[in-house]
Parts: C-alpha cells; structure tokens; sequence
C-alpha cells in the first residue's frame, strides 16, 4: 500500500460560512485558537469534522480566521489563521507553518539534542497535532478527525523537514474508536522500523522511547531543560526521583556523576525502562528503584528517616477536569509537604505540576504555603516552564511548571 493511499481520507472537506457572537470574536480576534459551540450563532446544517470554516464577524461581513470545524468537541473550530489578511489554506499554507515551527527549534537542535517537539499543537498553529522526533523516527499523534482530510499534504512536510527515515502515526483514544480511517494506533506510513524501542539523544545524555506503545509520543520531552538543571546540580548527591516514568531526572543525574539515585514509580515496566536507559551511559553511582504508590512509598521513606540530597517530584496531570481541580490542590500540598520532610539539610527539592488547569501561580502559592509552615528556612532558586520546543502562543498553552526550593538548614 503505498504513502497516500494509507493517508488519504475519503471525505473531501467544504467550505463553511460561520458566524459567532461578540463574545466569540473577541476571542478570534485577540488571536486564541478555540472557539466553543456556544460562541456560534450561525453555521451551515451539513458541517462535518475536518471542514473549513470561514469565520465571520457578529454585525460585519468580514472574515476573522480560518478554522477547521470539530463536529466531536465542544470547541467547535480550532483556529488556523486569526487576521484580516486573505490567505489560502493549503499545501504551502501549512509548508510554512512547519517551517516557522522548525526554526524555532534551532537553537536547541544546536545542542548535543537529536530529540524534540517540532508540533506542539495549537501553539505552532496545529491544534489538536503532535509531532515529536526522536532521532531519525517522527512520532505523529492526532487528537482529532479535524486533520483526517489534511494528512496527504501535512505528514510529508513533516517528514522532509525533519529529514526523518521513518514516520508513525499515534492516535488518541476518542480516535482509535474512530470509523472515519483506517489507521491503527501505532501504524509506520513511511519508511520502515526496525525496533518499536528508539535510541535518541537529549543534552549527550542517552534515553531511548518506545515509539509504538509509549505514553504519548514514548517519552516526555518538555521536562528536558529540567533534567539537565537537575542533572548538573546531582554531582555526588542522593537523588529521589518520584513518579520516574523512564527515569528522565534519575538517568541526568547518574550521567552526571550522582552517588546514588532512586526511581520511584507505580509501573514496575516503567522502572525497567529507567534501569535500561541508565545502562545506555557510564555512570559510576547506585541506581535503585521503588514499584508502588508514590504517596503511601514517601510516607515508609520518611517513617524510616531517610532522606535524600536532592528530590525531584513531577506526578501526572491530577486535574484533567474542572471538578478535579480542587482535589488536585489538595495532592499538590501533600506532596510538597512529603518532599520537604525527604530533602536533607541544605536539600534541594523540586516541585512540577502538568496540569493546566491549575494555574502556575496557584501552583507555586501552594508551595510555598506549605514549605513555610514547615518552619524551615528556603530560598526558590530557579522557577520554569516547558522546554523551548513548547512555545506557548496562548495562556492554556502553558501547562508545565516547576519550581526549586534550597532549603537553609
């Protein structure tokens, strides 16, 4: 089956006229890629997930942006294009767009790093489009059948701009599910992979990523700038890495000459995969692991007075809904709380949250809330968010932050 055959959608996307409310526009107009189902007051009766939407002032007729239409989620178009100026959406419409996000990317790909973000989504002006290289294997995760139609164009582009020998398509579960295409979950459209597993560089440190069954993409890469920070300050310290996943923060450190470093994680499977990346560098220092809940396996640590030089806790998303903001609150403290009570005198701890729907200054309030009530003396030596191959273009771009706390005594 050739490369367009397997990528080609049988639907071929209309035109819609669409008109919003004031409330709507505003949004266009300032530039945010979403628009709601309750911001539409007027849309063609036939419109169907993939199609261009014409966006249309409230009172005026003139076009706002261009989007493309979402008949499966409540954000009904996600924008392309937000301006006045005419402009076709195409394939050198989205050539440019891939290559505007490729040069972003160039200062770090400067760098001892064959691993990046080349699409974050709507941020590069994808929405609902990931892409993410490890080496010579570009990794396409679709969130959305708004792009089914686009791919043929799109994924070639990908490709040829990041010089990419192999091409896998990853699919959301909502598309999985999908009668819309034939892709499977995993599927290689281009060239061909000898090993699902994926050796790559990141900063002269050697991780691999399993491109085919991995979370995500196979690896989380927006923490990079992270694990080299964590990495540096390791040297001759013990290291608690919780919520490891493959070991990012824990492979940095031993690479960087750690006396011992301890990953901790629910998934005995991910922990193997941190042994194995630690043994794809030299390291001289004690590698140990920890299979069990995070929560209850900190509380048997402390209860046993161990502590460690530096820890490191970056839990999942614990709010991927409204409703679960404030309990994610709640887990965020217990967890600052926990790490204070494990970071040695003149310790460093670190703290991460991924969930967008806290806010960073709600994040770090909580934080240092708890850190003070403590009553030990700390100073927050360094705050960030994603790695620069994660520009963030509107505020819910911005999910990632990560704090560091030196304690004085």
């Amino acid at each position: 089956m050739s490369f367009s055959n397997k990528i080609k959608s049988k639907y071929i996307p209309k035109r819609l006229a669409v008109k919003l409310n004031s409330k709507g526009e505003q949004f266009v107009v300032q530039g945010h890629p979403w628009v709601f189902s309750n911001n539409i007051t007027k849309i063609n009766d036939d419109a169907k997930s993939g199609d261009l939407a014409i966006v249309f002032s409230k009172n005026k007729n003139r076009v706002v942006g261009l989007g493309l239409y979402d008949a499966n989620s409540p954000i009904r178009i996600k924008m392309l294009h937000s301006s006045h100026e005419k402009t076709e959406i195409n394939e050198a419409f989205f050539q440019k767009k891939i290559k505007e996000a490729y040069n972003k990317r160039q200062p770090l790909l400067k760098t001892n790093t064959n691993s990046y973000r080349l699409l974050f989504g709507e941020n590069d002006g994808f929405p609902g489009l990931i892409a993410d290289v490890y080496a010579s294997v570009l990794v396409v995760k679709i969130y959305s059948e708004i792009w089914l139609p686009y791919l043929e164009t799109i994924i070639p582009s990908l490709q040829q701009t990041s010089e990419a020998a192999t091409v896998v398509i990853r699919l959301s579960r909502s598309l999985e599910q999908s009668k819309s295409h034939q892709f499977k979950n995993g599927e290689v459209v281009f060239g061909t992979l000898e090993d699902e597993v994926v050796e790559f560089v990141e900063h002269g440190v050697n991780f691999s990523a399993n491109v085919i069954k991995g979370h995500k993409t196979g690896y989380f890469l927006d923490h990079r700038a992270n694990r080299k920070q964590v990495g540096e300050w390791s040297k001759g310290k013990t290291v608690l890495d919780v919520f490891s996943y493959a070991g990012g923060f824990s492979v940095h450190a031993l690479y960087n000459d750690a006396k011992e470093v301890t990953s901790l994680d629910i998934s005995k499977q991910a922990l193997e995969i941190a042994i194995q990346n630690g043994k794809l560098n030299t390291y001289v220092g004690k590698h140990k692991t920890i299979a069990g809940d995070a929560f209850e396996e900190l509380k048997k640590l402390i209860k046993n007075k161990i502590t460690f030089d530096v820890v490191v806790i970056d839990p999942p998303s614990f709010a991927k809904q409204a409703s679960e903001i404030e309990l994610a609150k709640k887990k965020y403290a217990q967890l600052a709380e926990l790490g204070e009570k494990l970071t040695a005198k003149n310790g460093l701890l670190v703290l991460a949250s991924c969930s967008s729907r806290v806010l960073s200054q709600a994040f770090l309030d909580i934080n240092s809330q708890t850190l003070v009530s403590t009553n030990r003396g700390y100073k927050v030596v360094l705050k960030t968010q994603h790695d620069t191959d994660h520009p963030i273009g509107f505020p819910e771009g911005a999910y990632l932050k990560c704090s560091y706390y030196r304690f004085l005594d």
